[in-house]
């Protein structure tokens, strides 16, 4: 039995790290042809960073390198605090009023943008920005994107809320501390991790998104972000300059990503 149970645990185990080369042995391949000399990806010709300054130099990349930037960072902020906001008065709503019916048809309605195929978003903002005569640009690009990213900074914040003792807000009240004082420190202080983590998030995906970006930027480069620009760049074939900028972006990506999931670590309860 021990033996039918260890062959279990190795089979396991031998599936987990094949998958774990599917997802990643390619992003690999793709950092190492980043660093070739030669240019090929049929031939090493020695390690070298000169695609790393080539990309630097490149002045269509820089623009929008800084578009992403713009983008990432405003829409990032006003998703934290709108996602914030969204996620204390779910809760609160929920607190005072247990078992409500409609509970959860409001937390799917919450969740709709995380589920909603990025494509279906995209033509439903577009269509809408044309439905109000509004100009394309980096403004609508924000503006997407926070729609995009509050639901996920309010899933992050709602989790850390769920864990969170709400009689230390009664206490900080019965001791005569007004609402604003006591959400600005007591309430803020605590789940400021939770919120630092979504805005990690939603600063990781608004980056790497591409679909929505794409159909409500407008004509012309003057909106172009990077992902825009890797697929403008790649539809002429795959270069050494884009897989040292698909490596400088998941860099970014994954370092957020994982700053984000060190940050939204529950609280042990302490006895």
């Amino acid at each position: 039995m021990r033996n039918s149970s260890n062959v279990s645990v190795i089979a396991l185990g031998a599936h987990l790290w094949l998958v774990y080369a599917f997802l990643y042995v390619p992003i690999l391949v793709l950092i190492l042809l980043s660093f070739n000399a030669s240019g090929l990806p049929t031939a090493w010709g020695g390690a070298s960073l000169k695609w790393y300054a080539k990309l630097l130099a490149n002045a269509s990349i820089q623009h929008a390198a800084l578009n992403t930037l713009i983008v990432a960072l405003t829409s990032t902020f006003i998703a934290c605090v709108l996602g914030t906001l969204l996620a204390l008065g779910v809760e609160m709503r929920a607190r005072n009023n247990p078992g409500k019916k409609g509970a959860n048809l409001a937390d799917t309605l919450l969740m709709a943008p995380m589920i909603i195929p990025d494509i279906v978003l995209a033509i439903a903002l577009l269509s809408f920005f044309n439905l109000l005569k509004m100009s394309l640009g980096l403004h609508s690009i924000i503006l997407s994107h926070v729609v995009f990213n509050i639901a996920f900074v309010c899933a992050v914040v709602r989790t850390r809320l769920k864990h969170f003792d709400y009689s230390i807000l009664e206490a900080s009240i019965d001791l005569g501390a007004g609402w604003f004082t006591t959400a600005r420190r007591v309430l803020l202080p605590a789940i400021f991790p939770g919120v630092l983590a979504g805005g990690l998030l939603a600063f990781t995906l608004s980056v790497d998104e591409f679909i929505i970006a794409f159909f409500n930027s407008g004509s012309g480069s003057a909106s172009t972000t990077l992902p825009m620009q890797i697929y403008s760049m790649i539809r002429f074939g795959v270069t050494p300059e884009i897989n040292a900028l698909a490596t400088l972006v998941m860099l970014v990506s994954f370092t957020a990503l994982f700053a984000s999931q060190r940050l939204n670590k529950v609280p042990k309860a302490h006895d």
